[in-house]
C-alpha cells in the first residue's frame, strides 16, 4: 500500500463489531494552512492583502512545515 500524499491531521482507528474502520479526517496540509490563514487573518493588514494570494501563500506554508517533519 502507498502512503498518501497528505497524512490525516486527526487519524483515527475504530474497532466496532470485529471491524477495523479508519476514519482520517482533514488532511495535515489543510490543517496547517488553516492555522497559517489564522494568523494572517490577526494581521490588521489584511485588507492591502489579495484573498487568492492569501490561500496560496497559506498552502505554500503547510508544504514548508510539512517538509520541515520529514527532516
Amino acid at each position: 500500500m502507498s502512503k498518501p500524499k497528505y497524512q490525516p491531521a486527526f487519524p483515527i482507528t475504530n474497532h466496532w463489531h470485529n471491524e477495523l474502520n479508519h476514519y482520517n479526517g482533514m488532511a495535515l496540509r489543510d490543517y496547517f494552512a488553516a492555522k497559517a490563514m489564522q494568523a494572517v487573518l490577526t494581521n490588521h493588514k489584511l485588507e492591502d492583502c489579495d484573498d487568492d494570494v492569501v490561500a496560496k501563500n497559506c498552502y505554500q506554508m503547510a508544504d514548508f512545515m510539512l517538509k520541515a517533519r520529514e527532516a
